[in-house]
């Protein structure tokens, strides 16, 4: 379990490995996720990584009898107050502001009603109904923070993206996060019982931006699927499915359309490498698979312009986000996947396309260092020149096999990173938390 788990620092008294056998895992735990439901479609909107992590946590915690309700904003009068997800999962709707037409941006002035929806549920059940608070990204993580201390139990807090490292990474012309979000962060790093980091440098970062307590900081590694992404039947079987020539270079964007995600240094790299080999046009299709997310929003066609400023409009396909088993034929289809990234605190998707035997190009940035295997699994590029990106899509152009050989151990990688270990190790900084906060309730106050 070291894998999943791990510490920063020697002297925490919550690491996993010293867990007595005697302490209790909750029963029943409240999850948070204001600004994006879990049943929301990936790939557009504020929908992406973050809810499918949710969805499999939550699936996978059930499965080990932690039940999960899961707390998300209504976006439409035609939502039941609940709906089960999933054996042991249930999501509520909470009524906190306008249905429709709610930026992200707006939805700090909504926190009060959002909590108020939050009481109200827990009012309705006997004392102790929860036992612990689990809240995803900083919105979530000041009701949590509210609902942890007014219930008596503790609050254990996933950021998935942080506004400081955001900032220090940001895309040309892209809008740094506000200074509100920034201190909401501090403020929630400083309230929270235990911390969930993605990746070692992720764990790093909460330390080093926010002063973090790193015996409070755990590492677990997302999941991945391994029933839904895998080779299957081949890249063959998926490039018929989705009408794809069968000995295309076929370089796969898939995600939110956003400045942050650089779907631009791709269009830029196809651009580059055509110009250097005129040949491979006739051989090249460019899906982008996702719609406009977040800053995206303000320009939702400027990546179809770009591609046509580029004389590249021919080879790119857009295609509009996908369910989670169509992604997986996308992958299967790709010789590549690219992450061209500012900024991941993992990137899930490339798990999942290596997991679907496909490598991944990406920048080497956040948690992509620990997802892709440099040389073996995929390729890794410092920054984002356009033109390092054309070089590794050459490569891969120019040796039939590179692709397959690299997707083969991609698949075996991403064995590793299934949910069922994600989930165990998160129950374990549950099973912590519970403890902590037990530790600290019985200690004499002088």
């Amino acid at each position: 379990m070291s894998q999943y788990v791990s510490r920063l620092g020697r002297r925490s008294p919550a690491a996993p490995s010293r867990l007595r056998l005697g302490h209790r895992r909750p029963r029943r735990v409240a999850m948070l996720s204001v600004h994006t439901s879990p049943l929301h479609q990936p790939g557009t909107g504020d929908a992406g990584g973050m809810n499918v992590y949710i969805v499999e946590l939550a699936q996978r915690l059930a499965a080990i009898n932690i039940e999960v309700e899961i707390f998300t904003r209504a976006t439409t009068a035609a939502l039941p107050p609940s709906v089960e997800l999933a054996p042991g999962v249930l999501v509520r709707h909470v009524d906190a502001g306008p249905y429709e037409g709610l930026a992200k941006e707006d939805l700090p002035a909504q926190l009060c009603a959002f909590t108020h929806g939050v009481m109200q549920a827990w009012a309705g059940h006997r004392p102790g109904y929860y036992d612990l608070v689990h809240s995803h990204y900083w919105l979530s993580g000041h009701v949590g923070w509210l609902a942890a201390q007014r219930w008596g139990v503790p609050l254990v807090h996933a950021m998935h993206t942080m506004a400081k490292v955001k900032n220090a990474n940001l895309a040309d012309g892209d809008t740094p996060e506000p200074a509100a979000r920034v201190i909401g962060e501090t403020q929630i790093v400083a309230a929270a019982d235990r911390l969930i980091a993605n990746t070692a440098e992720e764990a790093d970062q909460l330390v080093r931006h926010y002063s973090a307590d790193p015996a409070e900081v755990a590492v677990v590694h997302p999941g991945v699927n391994l029933g839904r992404f895998h080779p299957a039947d081949g890249r063959a079987a998926a490039r018929a499915r989705l009408g794809l020539p069968q000995d295309a270079l076929i370089p796969l964007f898939a995600g939110r359309i956003q400045p942050l995600k650089a779907p631009d240094v791709l269009l830029r790299a196809v651009a580059v490498l055509l110009d250097e080999r005129p040949d491979l046009r006739s051989r090249i299709v460019v899906p982008v698979v996702g719609g406009p997310s977040g800053s995206g929003l303000a320009k939702p066609e400027g990546l179809q312009k770009l591609a046509a400023r580029l004389g590249i409009a021919d080879v790119v396909r857009f295609r509009p986000p996908v369910d989670q088993d169509h992604l997986a034929d996308w992958f299967r289809a790709a010789s590549v996947l690219v992450m061209p990234s500012y900024s991941e605190s993992f990137g899930l998707v490339a798990i999942e396309a290596q997991a679907a035997g496909t490598p991944v190009l990406a920048a080497a940035v956040g948690g992509l260092p620990v997802a892709v295997r440099d040389g073996q699994t995929g390729f890794l590029v410092q920054g984002h020149d356009p033109a390092a990106y054309a070089r590794v899509l050459r490569d891969v152009a120019d040796d039939p096999q590179l692709s397959a050989r690299m997707g083969a151990a991609a698949a075996r990688h991403a064995r590793s990173f299934g949910w069922d270990a994600s989930a165990a190790a998160t129950a374990e900084v549950y099973t912590a938390a519970l403890h902590a906060h037990r530790r600290r309730a019985r200690a004499p106050h002088g």
